[in-house]
């Protein structure tokens, strides 16, 4: 096994083991990790203090001692799938992450000035590097897989999904809240007749999205959500709300519900996590999504509490597994038109990011959920569609059948 990408292996420290190696070492025990071991899974320790970063700096530590080199695991996804599972994560708390945690609570981390900070360090990070690792439409969220055989398929198959739970009308208004590239909102107009205003916080997504989509009815705004004061005959927000901030759930609601028609309904997909008092990962907010928070079931339900009727919740997060490791196939087949610009140590990183989360997936440590709301409730009920990928495939094998004499 290489442990550098370059070919470069470092030598796995050797010695008698420190107070903290061997309290690490019984820790990963119970999530059926060993140190140095043989398994696809084991950590494979390949410089010195990666226990005392671990214990004094947590996930952070954890996260910083694998960019810099100092450990390795073949299977860096199926590693965090037991480590999650064996909820070792909640076994090291280091002191120093208690402020984490409370500036989490206390501060509000998403108002207007910081909200803009995602989209400069995430989404600005170059459009081609987006370009090689999503599917063709440039879906930066989860998939939906029933019935799809690839990422494209998959992708494909959530947009109608959330197209048919919208049950767009030619002719409607669409606002798209963090409409990303605009993969919703080209597929909306193209398959649905539909009108749509799409706003984001990047640049480099708006220029794309309005030079791609020229041909559509479509408006791309460079704009926070806040600012919005119009009204639309349905609203979806796809990936967004994890960026939004505790402090803001209400007022995102409010603002959902000010600019939806009153027969409207609106669709909010979400990661979200099963605590509501957790905090966001210190080394995922450090590194990857500044000032990011997951909500929880009841942060949402208290932020639609008297504004909306919650008419359908659709857990379908072991979908964002499948994704993740896709996208984690096309960086690394890709990788090789980027190592000279973004260098080994964003590398490693953006390693770690996509198969830490795909590992936090599997072991179900996080969820994914699309809502369906509405202002006033569906009179006699409202009734999720069938799966349009499934229904698609039936189809193909049907067309497949061999014929009759």
């Amino acid at each position: 096994m290489n442990n550098f990408h370059d070919g470069t292996p470092k030598h796995p420290i050797r010695g008698e083991e420190s107070r903290l190696q061997k309290l690490m070492m019984d820790m990963l025990v119970e999530a059926d990790v060993k140190v140095n071991g043989g398994r696809p899974w084991d950590i494979e320790l390949l410089g010195a203090k990666v226990p005392e970063r671990v214990f004094s700096l947590g996930s952070v530590g954890l996260g910083e001692a694998y960019m810099d080199g100092d450990w390795q695991a073949e299977r860096l996804d199926e590693f965090f799938t037991r480590v999650l599972r064996a909820r070792l994560d909640r076994q090291v708390q280091p002191l120093r992450l208690a402020f984490h945690a409370l500036r989490t609570r206390l501060l509000n981390r998403q108002n207007l000035k910081r909200a803009w900070k995602v989209g400069e360090v995430h989404y600005d990070l170059g459009n081609e590097f987006y370009e090689a690792m999503l599917d063709p439409r440039m879906t930066y969220t989860c998939g939906y897989w029933d019935g799809a055989s690839n990422l494209a398929q998959a992708q494909e198959a959530k947009l109608e999904m959330i197209c048919r739970k919208l049950q767009l009308k030619p002719g409607m208004r669409l606002l798209d809240i963090g409409c990303g590239w605009g993969s919703l909102m080209a597929y909306a107009a193209e398959r649905h007749g539909v009108h749509c205003v799409g706003v984001t916080i990047s640049k480099e997504q708006t220029a794309w999205a309005q030079n791609r989509y020229a041909h559509l009815p479509l408006e791309f705004r460079l704009q926070d959500y806040r600012t919005i004061n119009e009204r639309f005959d349905r609203i979806a927000s796809v990936g967004m709300f994890e960026h939004v901030g505790r402090k803001n759930h209400r007022t995102f609601m409010q603002v959902a519900h000010r600019c939806l028609a009153d027969d409207g309904l609106f669709l909010l997909h979400t990661i979200g996590k099963n605590q509501r008092d957790s905090a966001t990962d210190p080394w995922i907010d450090k590194y990857i999504f500044p000032n990011g928070d997951l909500p929880s079931i009841g942060q949402i339900g208290d932020a639609a509490d008297d504004l909306f009727v919650v008419e359908d919740l659709h857990n379908f997060g072991s979908d964002y597994d499948k994704t993740l490791m896709a996208w984690h196939a096309n960086f690394e087949a890709s990788w090789p038109q980027f190592k000279d610009q973004l260098g080994e140590r964003f590398y490693r990183m953006w390693t770690y990011y996509l198969l830490s989360c795909a590992g936090a997936f599997r072991a179900r440590d996080i969820q994914l959920w699309q809502w369906v709301l509405s202002k006033q409730g569906i009179t006699g009920g409202y009734k999720r569609p069938d799966s349009p990928g499934r229904e698609a495939a039936a189809s193909l094998r049907l067309a497949n059948a061999p014929k009759g004499r």
